[in-house]
């Protein structure tokens, strides 16, 4: 038979909303060293609910337009200013709203750092409020991460009953008509992957312990992230991946495309820990992306000289992360602007993560290419001296 959807009662309380605080965000995420998107960015929608004069589908905070505004970026009728969340081609986030909209899952595919897991946790923001309906995956995901679990002191002191489940993030979605999301559905193991195709494809999730069932309930819907590149991937079902409608999230296509990603995560993530303003560092900023483009595509940017491609990703999210670490080192023992001396160790580790062949490629990358390139002389400097 199945369970009315009332029955099935959360597990996490959401933090409420304090107005003394400003801009919609709760006491606790004031607090929080990276708030959820839905606190973070607030205002915006807030702003974009109260613009909104368009159709919504079933229990969505904001219309399909207003949920692409928030991630792409726009201003409003009144004035009101929402920052880019996503750099990239519009028509790919045209594509992940539309599926929300309908009966298909959505899956971001993409090679590791394309933003994946930041596009998946501002669609569910925009689209339900709450991005924190959260599985994240691992070699040691169970089933009960997607179906459900037990409470084992009511199992054992009373038996298999509605009090003794515990729902996980899906089954909660499912039951409240929000949107869930799966994180790197790839490193799930196969046979706990296909546990999603039931609740993708009848829209239901079975108890069999109690003879009941859980019906999703207008609204619910599931975004997954994963990526083909990346060490301990477990390749999905046919079965399972025509459940979903596969959007891939390209590199960035330009490196003026990349520095202003670059500069714009790290602007705010300098922000949250009082680090220097990016816009003093943003010719070291286009250095660090010059070199992991250069590198990541074995090629110069003017196309001359072939380069060998060390083992790691080098992606737009290590950059990011690189250029982070040497704005702190820059604020903490330096003048508190980015030079060369501060990224130079951060390059060094993002590009050799195999000690023997690395190493060689980055010895012959600083040689061939860096030493000879006009104003670079002092990033080669550093680069060496770590290196040494």
């Amino acid at each position: 038979m199945s369970v009315p959807v009332a029955s099935v009662e959360p597990t996490t309380v959401r933090p409420p909303v304090s107005e003394g605080l400003g801009e919609g965000v709760s006491e606790s995420a004031g607090e929080a060293l990276r708030p959820h998107a839905e606190h973070a960015f607030a205002a915006e929608l807030a702003a974009l609910a109260v613009q909104d004069d368009r159709p919504r589908p079933a229990r969505w905070r904001l219309s399909p337009w207003a949920v692409a505004t928030y991630l792409l970026g726009g201003t409003l009728p009144d004035g009101t200013v929402i920052t880019p969340k996503y750099v990239g081609p519009r028509r790919i986030v045209e594509v992940a709203v539309t599926t929300l909209a309908t009966d298909r899952a959505l899956l971001l595919l993409g090679v590791p750092g394309t933003a994946k897991t930041w596009v998946s946790e501002h669609l569910a923001a925009a689209v339900s409020g709450d991005s924190t309906l959260l599985v994240q995956g691992t070699a040691g995901t169970p089933e009960e991460a997607i179906r459900y679990g037990w409470n084992y002191a009511q199992l054992l002191a009373h038996g298999p009953s509605r009090d003794a489940l515990v729902p996980s993030p899906v089954m909660r979605a499912m039951a409240e008509g929000m949107t869930a999301r799966v994180e790197e559905l790839t490193r799930i193991p196969a046979d706990v992957q296909d546990t999603l195709i039931t609740i993708l494809s009848e829209k239901v999730l079975p108890i069999p312990e109690l003879g009941q069932e859980v019906q999703a309930v207008r609204g619910f819907n599931v975004i997954a992230t994963a990526n083909d590149r990346d060490r301990g991937v477990n390749e999905l079902s046919s079965a399972l991946r025509r459940r979903f409608n596969t959007v891939v999230l390209p590199l960035p296509e330009s490196a003026d495309a990349e520095v202003d990603i670059v500069s714009r995560r790290v602007d705010q993530i300098g922000r949250s820990l009082d680090l220097p303003a990016v816009p003093e560092g943003i010719e070291e900023i286009r250095r660090v992306v010059t070199v992991f483009r250069e590198l990541r595509d074995g090629v110069t940017t003017d196309g001359r000289t072939k380069l060998k491609s060390p083992s790691g990703t080098l992606s737009t999210a290590e950059a990011i992360s690189v250029v982070t670490g040497g704005l702190a080192l820059a604020a903490h023992f330096g003048d508190g602007v980015l030079r060369a001396s501060d990224v130079a160790a951060g390059i060094l580790g993002a590009v050799v993560r195999d000690p023997a062949a690395d190493r060689v490629i980055w010895q012959e990358y600083l040689e061939a290419v860096v030493r000879e390139r006009d104003g670079w002389k002092d990033f080669y400097r550093a680069c060496r001296e770590v290196s040494a």
